[in-house]
């Protein structure tokens, strides 16, 4: 299983981005997830979606600004992100998990869930 991550860069305060989650390999249903990483900080679960059911789930602290979504198969899966703030900055990225019943059973923002993870995307936000 491959993931690449794609559609960083520098926004401005107020502005959108997209980024894209490219998986390969996975040839039943699965979990994907995005997660991002601020300077000296932890990793923070965003959004989750499973293919079994393709329902999005959101870490409470994102609702309303953040948008997910993924083509039937769960190959491409858009993270889609309005309202950016410089606080948003931080390394995005995409991780997948052949066990998309713990995504579905409120496992899915948890990264302990994933066993892949892309490379990361780095978005930055100008104040």
């Amino acid at each position: 299983v491959q993931l690449v991550e794609s559609g960083g860069g520098l926004v401005q305060t107020g502005g959108s981005l997209t980024l894209t989650c490219t998986a390969s390999g996975f040839t039943f249903d699965h979990g994907i997830a995005w997660f991002r990483q601020a300077p000296g900080k932890g990793r923070e679960a965003i959004a989750c979606i499973s293919t079994s059911d393709l329902v999005p789930k959101y870490d409470e602290s994102v609702k309303g600004r953040f948008i997910l979504t993924s083509d039937y198969d769960g190959n491409t899966v858009t993270l889609q992100i309005n309202g950016l703030k410089p606080e948003d900055t931080a390394v995005y990225y995409c991780a997948g998990t052949t066990n998309w019943v713990r995504v579905i059973s409120g496992y899915g923002l948890e990264s302990p869930t994933y066993e892949y993870w892309g490379q990361g995307t780095q978005v930055t936000v100008s104040s």
